[in-house]
């Protein structure tokens, strides 16, 4: 834990031209949590860059142990805000596990994920894996190499078992829509079986994201999809292979947000716009000059009150680059990508793309019409508060008015196919005919009964 000192209020530097307008606060003394992940960085930065002092905000930050205890705690009120999963806030608000209405004005980050194999199963996968000239294996790695070694594990009557972070994690989709883009189900949910594992060729079970790499090492898990540095961390370990990212999955994809409670935005608007302003900063920051800051975040990340890895591993995805094999290290510039693409404006269309994979899978029972997902959208994210925001700040000179989408209805431009694993083309406007594209998962009117699919 950090706490933020008020003598330090008056010493804290500026970072452009003009100081940050001072809002009336209804709530100043905050605290915010998160997960030890590098995409916990602009909470970090704008800590450690005065950015949140500069908004006559007192900021205490704290890691937690999973993300069912930080879910809790804003929702209990022991935490002001907090460093989310993209699907938390918008399952609590329809009601898939715990029910509360939570919202995000900022969205944290683009990219950052990977798919690990163990070492056993990295070695089954090569022969059905692509090679480049040099020799190196072709990447995109499609599940496609996968699914001869999950054949051989059931005929040897071994489970194949990999872990994801959380039921509602952009981990547990990705995972999905990389297996099924392969042509393996990754199972389904339903209301009396919430395993996610019915009718499941690859059984995925929650695993914290700082214990995958011992988890995997011990044999629990064969694989797993995880933030970084857990993925880098089997790599230096040599424990493990990371065999995909999810910018390679669907290009430039939405990851974490910043969760409130729409209590505290109600009751606490100046606050919220302040924090919000703090962190779009920080994101600025952290892209800014080609990412020219990152060697700096690298070690404010690596400090054990935030990710607490060796700067080293976070370095490595940080920086533009991702190891997938001791020396086959790869320019992925875009691995990481926290302000640059519009990535801190929260898109209705990102958060249509999780409803969609909610109801994919069975966590949305029934099927619901394209205006419920529309309608769930706006009352979870919210681009008016973040607009705002981002309004004051460029009056102040802290922020370029070319970097926010001023004109946007919310919606990105649909996602091309070639930007998506399976070539299947994503348009937030349209998410039943998206999900009736699928060839693996519910659509139209399918239920999950039992063990089986119906409809």
């Amino acid at each position: 834990m950090k706490t933020l000192l008020l003598v330090c209020a008056t010493t804290s530097a500026l970072a452009g031209p003009a100081m940050a307008q001072m809002l009336d606060l209804e709530k100043d003394e905050l605290t915010f949590g998160f997960i030890k992940l590098t995409d916990m960085a602009p909470l970090a930065v704008a800590y450690e860059k005065g950015y949140f002092l500069d908004e006559g905000l007192f900021v205490t930050l704290q890691a937690q142990a999973n993300w069912k205890v930080l879910l809790d705690g804003v929702i209990g009120g022991q935490l002001d805000g907090a460093h989310m999963l993209a699907g938390q806030p918008l399952a609590a608000t329809i009601g898939f596990g715990t029910k509360a209405h939570i919202v995000t004005p900022f969205s944290m980050d683009l990219n950052g994920n990977g798919i690990t194999v163990s070492n056993e199963v990295w070695e089954k996968m090569l022969p059905h894996v692509p090679k480049q000239a040099d020799g190196r294996p072709q990447h995109p790695i499609s599940a496609e190499a996968l699914a001869p070694v999950v054949d051989a594990f059931r005929a040897e009557g071994r489970p194949f078992n990999m872990g994801m972070v959380f039921p509602v994690s952009t981990h547990n989709y990705e995972l999905r829509y990389w297996l099924a883009a392969g042509g393996l189900n990754p199972g389904y949910y339903s209301p009396d079986n919430i395993s996610g594992q019915i009718a499941a060729d690859v059984l995925l079970s929650v695993t914290p994201p700082p214990q995958m790499p011992a988890t995997l090492e011990a044999g629990t898990i064969n694989g797993y999809s995880v933030g970084e540095p857990w993925n880098q961390q089997a790599v230096f370990k040599g424990i493990g292979v990371p065999v995909i990212t999810d910018t390679q999955i669907w290009k430039n994809n939405p990851e974490k947000v910043f969760g409130i409670t729409a209590e505290f935005a109600e009751a606490y608007p100046n606050t919220t716009l302040a924090l919000t302003k703090a962190l779009i900063r920080a994101a600025i920051w952290l892209d800014e000059n080609d990412n020219a800051n990152r060697a700096e975040a690298v070690e404010m990340l690596a400090r054990p009150e935030y990710v607490g890895a060796d700067a080293e591993v976070i370095a490595n995805s940080m920086t533009g680059f991702f190891e997938f094999e001791k020396g086959d290290r790869r320019d992925i510039p875009d691995f990481n990508v926290f302000f640059r693409y519009n990535a801190t404006y929260p898109f209705y269309s990102d958060a249509i793309w999780y409803l969609t994979q909610m109801r994919r899978w069975g966590q949305i029972a029934e099927a619901m019409p394209d205006q419920w997902y529309h309608d769930t959208a706006e009352s979870v994210y919210r681009p008016d508060i973040y607009l705002q925001a981002a309004r004051m700040l460029v009056d102040e000179g802290l922020a370029p008015e070319d970097g926010f989408p001023w004109g946007s209805d919310g919606y990105k431009a649909p996602t091309p196919a070639a930007d998506i694993i399976d070539a299947i083309p994503y348009d937030g406007r349209a998410p039943n005919a998206y999900l009736d594209s699928l060839p693996i998962g519910l659509k139209g009117a399918q239920v999950v009964v039992g063990n089986e699919v119906q409809g």
